[in-house]
């Protein structure tokens, strides 16, 4: 099973990024490579995370960081939708 990411989903990375580079650069580098590593865990194990708040999603909850990951299983692809701050209000 291939892992992809959205358009939306790479840029909500970027900005993680981005803002935690500001204050602890090599902190920035580790919370990175968690969550692409986390992300691409889900080739082997899709249905890892919890049943979405969106119908047809999922979201693997990134625990001790404090993201939530939404993504679609399809028949032979993940797909990375969105990266939230789980104290964002959302959807």
């Amino acid at each position: 099973m291939e892992v992809r990411w959205s358009p939306d989903a790479a840029d909500d990375l970027e900005r993680i990024v981005i803002r935690v580079r500001q204050e602890n650069p090599p902190a920035a580098r580790r919370i990175a490579d968690a969550i692409y590593r986390r992300c691409a865990d889900l080739q082997q194990f899709p249905n890892r995370g919890r049943h979405g708040r969106v119908a047809g999603t999922r979201e693997l909850v990134l625990a001790p960081l404090p993201f939530i990951v939404v993504y679609r299983v399809k028949v032979d692809t993940v797909e990375i939708v969105r990266i939230y701050h789980g104290a964002q209000n959302w959807p």
